[in-house]
């Protein structure tokens, strides 16, 4: 069944997995079954309908069934907000997702061994492990920069695993994984990290568990598609995901993948670590905050 005929089916029968524009417009929830798995809102996803509050968008995000939420800014809020936060999802049993510590898009220091800015990035991560420790975020995601093109690539790499493997050094006392996004190179032409294959033989040249892959569908998709099998031959080093549809970067069922059955896979095999939904959505309003959550519940409304 498509995810429209399933929407319109669904909703007509009031299924205990649909959602309603009226219940939510009018009680400020939908359904508090839970997701099968623990997809994870930005903070700000559900503004049209509580405001900007974290704390109250939090309480939205529990109301319809999500068991964890994520923040790429989380780093930059304050202390006080960030214990706030911590309890409130402490309280609703909800898992952070990894936030963005290091966000490097400009250039090629890490790779060509850069003395100052590698001691920099290393300080980054310790200031970032405070933040770990007053959220109780285990995940902190990394892109390290640009492809030098006056380098060979493999005195690149073995640059960043040399760099990789003193990170670890650091957040392995506190029980924090350091996870690599490879970006696809139409959106952010140039970067180091490409693709899930090479990240992979990254993580297995740093050889440490403190450092794995958050696996971006959405760029994924663009790069090397093979959604599936790539996870499965990437699996041992994959701590995270993303979720965007391709085209548009937008909510499940508005793209091409078909992400009822990479659920379904993921699922499948035991995995209980969030999976951030990093897109924007299809419609506006609190219209397109419902079609969020529809898409969600079609999505995960897959055979176990």
């Amino acid at each position: 069944m498509d995810r429209r005929s399933f929407l319109a089916s669904s909703l007509a029968a009031g299924a205990a997995f649909s959602v309603g524009t009226a219940a939510v417009s009018a009680q400020g929830k939908s359904n508090s079954a839970k997701f099968k798995l623990r997809y994870g809102p930005g903070f700000g996803t559900f503004q049209a309908h509580v405001g900007k509050d974290i704390i109250d968008n939090i309480k939205f995000a529990a109301d319809q069934g999500f068991t964890a939420m994520f923040d790429n800014g989380l780093m930059g809020k304050s202390p006080e907000q960030q214990e706030k936060i911590a309890a409130e999802m402490n309280k609703l049993d909800m898992k952070l997702g990894p936030f963005v510590l290091y966000p490097n898009f400009g250039d090629s220091d890490l790779m060509v061994g850069k003395r100052e800015s590698i001691d920099a990035f290393l300080n980054k991560v310790k200031e970032g492990l405070q933040t770990c420790k007053r959220t109780g975020c285990k995940q902190m995601l990394v892109v390290p920069g640009k492809v030098d093109q006056r380098l060979e690539v493999e005195y690149q790499t073995a640059n960043l695993i040399e760099v990789l493997r003193r990170t670890c050094e650091i957040v392995e006392k506190e029980n924090v994984v350091i996870v690599l996004e490879p970006l696809n190179r139409r959106d952010h032409p140039g970067q180091f990290l490409y693709g899930i294959p090479q990240t992979y033989m990254i993580c297995k040249g740093v050889n440490h568990p403190c450092c794995k892959i958050v696996d971006d569908m959405y760029h994924q998709q663009i790069t090397e598609g093979n959604i599936i099998p790539n996870i499965d031959r990437a699996w041992d080093q994959i701590a995270a995901f993303h979720i965007g549809d391709n085209p548009g970067r937008r909510e499940p069922g508005t793209g091409e993948i078909n992400y009822q059955n990479v659920f379904k896979h993921i699922h499948s095999k035991g995995y209980d670590g969030v999976l951030c939904c990093e897109h924007g959505k299809s419609k506006g309003g609190k219209e397109g905050e419902i079609a969020f959550i529809e898409a969600y519940r079609w999505a995960d409304n897959f055979q176990v």
